[in-house]
């Protein structure tokens, strides 16, 4: 089995849009090694976008963004993990205080 790759963080999408662009060889070669290998499996993006379908998107504006961001890495975590904290803790303060 192939070993896997690492995908750095990006500063920017940008960033992220030209490292795709400069290793979409490599990308493919690995692509189709998996295949190969049978490490690709039908289904798997559909059940992502059933779960998707499950889910709610949230718009934040760009202070908030940036604050949740500043406090994520504060804490060492992603950012996707600390809004999905803060809002459960705070639906259950809710819950206590309105029953």
């Amino acid at each position: 089995m192939s070993e896997v790759r690492v995908i750095p963080k990006f500063a920017s999408e940008k960033e992220e849009a030209d490292w795709w662009y400069d290793n979409r060889e490599k990308h493919d070669e690995e692509f189709l090694q998996a295949i190969a290998e049978g490490r690709v499996q039908r289904g798997n993006l559909r059940e992502h976008f059933a779960e998707l379908r499950n889910s709610t998107v949230i718009k934040l504006d760009p202070e908030t963004t940036q604050e949740a961001k500043e406090l994520a890495e504060r804490r060492g975590s992603d950012v996707t993990s600390v809004l999905k904290t803060l809002v459960h803790e705070a639906l259950q303060r809710e819950k206590q205080l309105v029953g």
